[in-house]
This record gives C-alpha cells, structure tokens and sequence, in this order.
C-alpha cells in the first residue's frame, strides 16, 4: 500500500487535484438539484451497467428528458440506434425506475446512512447492483460508498492488496470496500475521492 499511498500523494499535490475537486463540486451540486436531473443520473447509472462511462454520458447526453418521456419501444430504438450493447432491457430497467422519479432525492437522503440509502437502491430498481447503486449515489454528492469496477479490481490486484475475485458478490464487494476505506483513510481523503484518484491512476482520464 505504500507505493500506492505515496501514488496518490503526489497526485493531490498536482493539477489533476483541481480536476478531481471540480468534479467533486459539481456532484455535490447534481445531488441538490430538481428530482428530474437526480433521475436522469439514475439513468445513466443504470446504462454504465456492462457498458462504459463514456459511453452512459454520450447518450444521456443525447437523449435528455427522453428518459421521462419517450415510451419503453421508443427507448429502446433510441438506445439501440445510439449504440448501446443492451438497449432492450435497459429501456425495460428505465421504464420501470420511472415510479421512483418523484420524490427520488427526497428518499435517497432520508436514510441513516449512506450504505443504507445503497441497499435500498439495489434492492429497489431494477438493474442497479451495489456498484451502480454506489455510482449513482457518488455522482450526487455521496462521499462514502465505494465503486468496484474490473479497474479498481485491477488496480488492487496489481498493488497485491487483494486477490482476484471470481465474482463479485455482495459479500465480497463488501470485503474489498473496507480494503479502499483503509486506503481513503491513509490517504486522508473520502471514497469519492478515491475513486476519481484512482480511475486517473488506471486509465488516466477522469469521467463521472
């Protein structure tokens, strides 16, 4: 972990801080914004699933209030004619989340915690798991949830801080938050931090 420590030191001590600390202000501000803008990050959330950041953002984008409006066939056309890999069920999973629209940012911010706003995600719309359910809910200006993706992973496995897992289950993606809280609390930095440091360190780019 030292290496990685001393990684990411340097790194707060550069222009990507600036970079990272924007990003962060703009959640913090996407989380206090009108339910239609929270749902729309619920979508796009729910299009990363098994497909990338890069390309949730280009059809977001694209699609805009679409996400409240257009018909789950008509979702779906549009899903698939802007290239998405699944654009079937996603337009199911957005039609359904859709009874969660009003009142969403209400609901999220009504639990004890931050881990309990996320079970209640991932048990409640259809299509996000617990790293979407934490994405979504970094992306509002949550700060203590941790994203597990295969770059995290990897990055973690390459730093022998923890072993592959063959799948990601609950329990496991558990186990290797509390690894990611340790080296937040060694950085002297929170989760969501972490993640934007470290998606830097193992793509060089910084998304949402």
């Amino acid at each position: 972990m030292k290496d990685l420590l001393s990684r990411l030191d340097s790194l707060k001590r550069s222009n990507i801080k600036k970079t990272i600390d924007t990003r962060l202000t703009e959640f913090r501000g996407l989380g206090k914004s009108p339910n239609g803008n929270i749902f729309s990050e619920l979508c796009f959330c729910l299009l990363t699933a098994n497909y990338s950041a890069e390309g949730g953002m280009r059809i977001q984008n694209s699609i805009g209030d679409g996400f409240c409006s257009l018909s789950e066939n008509d979702l779906s056309t549009k899903l698939r004619q802007l290239g998405h890999r699944f654009p079937n069920k996603r337009a199911e999973f957005i039609s359904e989340a859709r009874k969660h629209k009003e009142g969403i940012g209400e609901k999220i911010h009504s639990f004890p915690g931050e881990k309990d706003a996320r079970n209640w995600l991932a048990e409640n719309v259809k299509g996000l798991g617990y790293k979407e359910s934490s994405h979504f809910l970094r992306n509002i200006g949550f700060e203590n949830v941790a994203i597990i993706d295969f770059h995290i992973v990897d990055l973690l496995v390459k730093e022998k801080l923890i072993e592959r897992p063959k799948t990601l289950t609950k329990k496991k993606y558990i186990e290797i938050e509390k690894v990611l809280e340790d080296i937040a609390k060694n950085a002297d930095m929170n989760l969501a931090e972490l993640d934007l440091y470290l998606w830097y360190i193992e793509t060089g780019k910084i998304l949402k």
